[in-house]
């Protein structure tokens, strides 16, 4: 807040004290009193012991050596008080010893301590401008008003509870009162009650008697009631696990009933680009190399399905017969002896020029046409999906693949079983939906 320009006016050298307002950074010019200041009036305004100030020799405003008991007078500011300006020069102003009354640090420290204590003594930081004084007198005028509403306020409510407690203390006293009359009635009841109860006691003596010879009695009734009741409990016991054992069984006959063996043993889906039957794929992929065991285990779960469903509805495969055999199920031609048609293969370049395995799965394709026809001799809405021509399957939107893999590329021949196993996934729900029906 304070500081020291040196400027030069006139082609003299005058040294002038700038302040600056606490709030707005304004620059501030004092009165002439404050340069009368002295120690004895600052001891006036603040207990706290002030020491006394020297000036040694007039070269305590510039000399840059303190000894140790020397005291410095420092005050934190939250934000800045003023801005340098262009030319000007600024010393740090510390206390010196002693000091004459016209010497420039002996001022700058009386009005910076003047300042520091008028700031103690209250909220406000000084020095202040003559506009922010205001301001702040007006604050402060509008919480002298606040105060002294809230204490109109407070001294209206007393009132209210003072008068509250004078009649509460009316009707309290009416109300003691009333209780000590209720008191006087309720001792003349007890003396009355007392002498009935005597009475009772006497009467109560009596039939505790009574009541002994009853209990006596009634423990031998209880012994016989508990014995009659376990027997019946045994037999209840007897008959609800009898219950219990013909509602199981009933039960199981209405799942066993309801159950239908082809959606349970054969379970036909996808999985990628692979047709699966209960878990096993149908096929091969050039980045997918299925193992052989795997793809004749899910011939001969299609050779047993086929069979299945054709016993099923009584038929009997002109040309061929399907032996299903695991995963080394083949399909015996009839009318030509010795000679089984191999639904298993084992890979490698001389298993590509068998031709058995391309003439069982076209034989396959065979009985699964044949079955077809006969399903829809006797229901004309059958239908399945995928067409069947002689070696080929398909439809018109994804087009026709054979199901030989002699010179046919592994994707084709995948997507051609993944054809065939989707016709017996709707030939087994045709016949599992004729099941349910006959069942119901």
């Amino acid at each position: 807040l304070l500081f020291a320009n040196m400027a030069k006016a006139e082609g003299s050298e005058t040294v002038d004290v700038s302040l600056v307002c606490s709030r707005c950074c304004q620059p501030l010019l004092l009165e002439a009193t404050f340069s009368t200041l002295t120690s004895e009036n600052l001891a006036k305004l603040t207990p706290v012991k002030l020491e006394e100030m020297c000036d040694e020799s007039g070269k305590s405003s510039t000399s840059s050596e303190h000894k140790e008991h020397d005291v410095v007078y420092r005050r934190e500011i939250t934000r800045p008080r003023a801005s340098a300006t262009p030319g000007s020069e600024f010393t740090l102003i510390t206390a010196p010893e002693q000091v004459k009354m016209d010497n420039l640090s002996y001022r700058i420290k009386v009005t910076a301590q003047v300042f520091d204590i008028l700031s103690g003594l209250s909220d406000v930081d000084h020095p202040l401008c003559q506009e922010c004084a205001d301001l702040v007198y007006k604050e402060l005028q509008k919480e002298i008003e606040l105060a002294e509403k809230e204490k109109e306020r407070y001294s209206a409510f007393l009132e209210k509870l003072t008068e509250q407690e004078e009649a509460d203390n009316g009707a309290v006293s009416e109300e003691l009162e009333k209780l000590l009359k209720e008191e006087e009635e309720l001792k003349d009841r007890l003396a009355t009650v007392e002498g009935e109860r005597s009475q009772l006691a006497k009467a109560m003596d009596k039939e505790k008697q009574e009541l002994k010879r009853l209990e006596q009695e009634e423990q031998k009734y209880l012994k016989d009631l508990n014995s009659f009741q376990r027997q019946q409990m045994e037999l209840e016991d007897q008959k609800h696990s009898v219950d219990l054992q013909l509602k199981h069984a009933q039960a199981q006959l209405e799942k066993l009933k309801k159950t239908n063996v082809f959606n349970s043993t054969f379970h036909i889906w996808h999985s990628g680009h692979f047709g699966t039957i209960n878990g096993f794929r149908l096929g091969r992929l050039p980045g997918v190399p299925v193992e052989w065991n795997e793809i004749n285990a899910a011939w001969g779960q299609a050779v047993l399905l086929l069979q299945s469903l054709a016993m099923k509805v009584n038929l009997k495969f002109e040309r061929y017969r399907l032996v299903p055999f695991g995963n080394q199920s083949y399909i015996e031609v009839l009318g030509e002896k010795k000679k089984d048609l191999p639904l298993h293969g084992t890979g490698g370049l001389r298993f590509l020029w068998n031709t058995k395995f391309d003439q069982a799965m076209v034989a396959f394709l065979d009985c699964l046409q044949q079955f077809k026809l006969f399903i829809e001799r006797k229901e004309t809405g059958f239908n399945l999906p995928y067409r069947i021509d002689k070696d080929r399957i398909g439809d018109t939107a994804s087009g026709s693949f054979s199901v030989k893999i002699t010179l046919n590329s592994e994707e084709h021949w995948t997507k051609a079983l993944k054809f065939v196993l989707t016709d017996l996934k709707w030939g087994l729900a045709f016949v599992a939906a004729q099941l349910e029906k006959e069942y119901s």
